[in-house]
């Protein structure tokens, strides 16, 4: 076992450790969120006993029966006809690019790319098979932003033909240095945006071209993702196009070349609100052939009642995702095959069953939801179908406080509220983190879009006040030590050795379940709900 539950001894040893150090207490009158069950609930949660949690896997199945006895024992309360579950249907997909023949071909020629080397293509609406031949468009960065007076689809319909797009959104420029958000990723940068406008308009397919610099990670990411794997996508709701993909960039500078453009020029015109869609004298045809399924996954969710006679009809929301990426080959060898997702993300979900634990002690005046979402790391899809239907009604949702990846190296003097500011939540967690003795982390200019790529982005985007409560950094005690675990941390990262060790420090983790708690008990016994602030374009009526 690469990873075993931790014994009872070793708990106590690293409890004993934690207390030693300085805390960053809750004020005495709200529930105390409590590091020993949140230890052992972290320590089974990312032991190989789940084999990672992965979705459509063993480990999955038995990661959501641990979960619905767990927030029984709490004493939470089933939301919807006496089930703790709620229903998550997920296509499982998966490329043959053996049994296709899918290629583009200019002029009569096919062009030499080969999958997985020069790109990479999958089905976006769960269908086992696709007789393609569509022309080629290169649609910039593939936005339509109308506050933003940008639209790269002008007056062009492509209805039928697959679109050629770059990732990010366009950058800066002198005359107007806070477009698309100035140095930070909005929205319209995300490749989920791009597959989600190009379906919109009724395209056949969409492939976005790969850099380094643009998606921030190399090729060899993409190749993991999309190379000989299964890949997740909501088997209900509206189908993604027929195909989907990526491209690399020297392939795809070498396509356009043979079609008789200059890519580097076309990316130039692009940064420009006149640029206007090129048809590319390409055609991309074949078949396209994916092993398809279905798999019934589930979320989770409990719920304290409220105890006020009106405004327990509303509801805080407390989220974390349950799955990691479970067990990935065989281990005939001893290797180990099994991703634990100890940091990302048995630490939400632990924190959150160790918050429920207390929470229902003292019930607030609107109820508390804590839910564990599914397939996160699949696109958050758990959370998406969340919010398509909803076990409370989105209007009468106050808010949505997400907690993806905690602090496991110790306790910090500051806590991270990244996109809080969107809503007044942002103003009621500068007044949690004043009354426990913290201060909110200093910003920064969200480059990777950050907040459109975690399960409380789901709910923003259906109306509710929603951000991820992020583990601080001026950390207490040897600040160069945390620093290098911070840093190291940075290779286990989606890998197998992200790992739980008894040794781990969980006062900072306690502390950032215990803000979490303390700002949604704000929350559930303010007057009024949380408002999006003016002009915010997620802050739209709540269906």
């Amino acid at each position: 076992m690469h990873n075993p539950i931790p014994t009872a001894r070793t708990l106590a040893m690293s409890l004993a450790l934690a207390l030693a150090l300085p805390a960053f207490a809750a004020p005495k009158s709200l529930p105390q969120v409590q590091e020993a069950p949140l230890r052992a609930h972290l320590a089974f949660l990312s032991s190989d006993l789940l084999e990672g949690r992965g979705t459509g896997q063993r480990g999955g199945d038995l990661t959501v029966a641990y979960l619905e006895n767990q927030a029984m024992a709490a004493g939470l309360k089933p939301v919807r006809d006496g089930s703790y579950r709620q229903l998550v249907k997920i296509a499982g997909v998966k490329a043959l690019p053996d049994t296709s023949t899918l290629h583009v071909a200019v002029n009569g020629a096919k062009q030499p790319l080969a999958f997985g080397k020069d790109w990479v293509w999958g089905t976006g609406d769960a269908q086992a098979r696709h007789e393609l031949d569509a022309p080629l468009v290169f649609v910039g960065y593939g936005i339509a932003a109308p506050e933003e007076g940008w639209d790269d689809y002008k007056d062009q319909d492509v209805k039928g033909k697959i679109v050629v797009m770059m990732v990010n959104d366009p950058a800066p420029s002198a005359e107007a240095p806070e477009r698309f958000g100035g140095k930070a990723l909005t929205y319209y940068g995300r490749w989920t945006y791009k597959f989600e406008e190009a379906r919109r308009r009724g395209a056949a397919g969409a492939l976005l071209i790969h850099t380094d610099a643009s998606a921030s990670y190399g090729w060899s990411v993409i190749q993991n993702s999309w190379s000989g794997v299964e890949r997740f996508q909501l088997a209900q709701g509206a189908p993604g196009t027929p195909m989907q993909g990526w491209i690399g960039n020297d392939a795809a500078v070498a396509l356009f070349k043979a079609a008789g453009q200059d890519l580097d020029a076309l990316r130039a015109a692009a940064e420009r609100k006149d640029f206007r869609p090129v048809a590319l004298q390409a055609k991309l045809a074949g078949t396209l052939q994916a092993a398809v399924r279905t798999v019934d996954q589930y979320n989770v969710a409990g719920i304290v009642p409220g105890t006020d006679p009106k405004l327990k009809d509303e509801v805080v929301i407390y989220s974390a995702h349950w799955d990691h990426l479970g067990k990935q080959g065989d281990d005939k060898d001893g290797k180990d095959t099994i991703y634990n997702g100890a940091v990302d993300n048995a630490s939400g979900t632990a924190a959150l069953l160790a918050m429920a634990q207390e929470a229902v002690k003292a019930p607030a005046k609107r109820s508390q939801m804590f839910l564990w979402v599914a397939a996160e790391e699949q696109g958050l899809l758990g959370s998406a179908a969340y919010a398509t239907d909803p076990l409370w009604p989105l209007a009468k949702t106050a808010a949505n406080l997400n907690l993806d990846s905690l602090n496991w190296i110790g306790t910090a003097r500051d806590i991270g509220t990244q996109g809080s500011e969107r809503t007044d939540l942002g103003r009621m967690a500068a007044a949690t983190a004043k009354a426990m003795n913290l201060r909110i982390a200093d910003a920064r200019p969200d480059l990777a879009g950050g907040y459109f790529r975690s399960d409380h982005f789901s709910f923003a985007k259906a109306g509710v006040p929603a951000f991820s409560i992020e583990g601080g950094r001026d950390y207490v005690g040897d600040k160069e030590a945390a620093a290098a675990e911070r840093k190291a941390y940075g290779a286990r990262y989606h890998q197998v050795g992200d790992e739980y060790d008894p040794k781990w420090d969980l006062a900072g983790m306690t502390q950032q379940a215990q803000f979490t708690l303390n700002l949604g008990r704000m929350v559930a016994d303010a007057p009024k709900m949380p408002a999006w602030r003016a002009g915010d374009p997620f802050g739209k009526a709540r269906k």
